[in-house]
């Protein structure tokens, strides 16, 4: 969902150079990057620091972003200008979705428990809750959704990963597409 527009702009990069293997995408769901990369399911993943686990990759930052609250567009939050995490951490009739911790856990709340963006985006069109997401997941938000800057959430960067060490010349070429593209200036939303 995050970073979408991103992603189009790389893959339409790789598809313009003729020396690029076809690159195959492979979606999933909110942290199972980490461990496709892991099990070698694949190769590269766009993944989001602090919220996504790097550890043992090599990453390189590509878009450092702020963030918005996802709120039901007939609630009253929908009609505000901006949000703080004050605000969104504690609506009484919209409880903030819990995710999965990195060891599969959630954070205590009264907020459900989500695990993909599809039973997300339904909650958060029904009015049970509100998430705070990177800005660019906008791409992926229903008529029923409104998005709301939160200026004092923490920014959240973008990275591509790849296994530490790797030696493909594959995800070299990934790589320098991707870090092309950003010094171009090319992937803000």
């Amino acid at each position: 969902g995050a970073s979408h527009e991103l992603l189009q702009r790389l893959l339409d990069a790789v598809a313009g150079d003729p020396g690029q293997p076809p690159v195959e995408v492979l979606l999933c769901e909110v942290g199972e990057q980490a461990g496709l990369l892991r099990d070698g399911s694949a190769d590269v993943a766009v993944m989001h620091r602090p919220v996504d686990d790097l550890d043992g990759f090599d990453t390189e930052d590509l878009l450092v972003e702020g963030q918005v609250a996802i709120v039901p567009a007939r609630h009253p939050l929908a009609a505000r200008d901006r949000l703080t995490m004050a605000e969104v951490s504690d609506v009484p009739d919209l409880p903030i979705a819990r995710w999965p911790r990195l060891d599969g856990s959630y954070p205590d709340g009264p907020g459900p428990e989500v695990h993909t963006q599809s039973q997300l985006a339904q909650l958060v069109a029904l009015g049970r809750t509100l998430l705070v997401i990177p800005a660019s997941s906008r791409a992926w938000q229903w008529p029923e959704h409104v998005a709301v800057p939160v200026p004092d959430a923490p920014a959240i960067t973008t990275v591509l990963a790849w296994p530490a060490g790797s030696r493909s010349p594959a995800v070299a070429s990934l790589v320098r597409a991707a870090t092309g593209l950003r010094d171009a200036g090319t992937p803000a939303p």
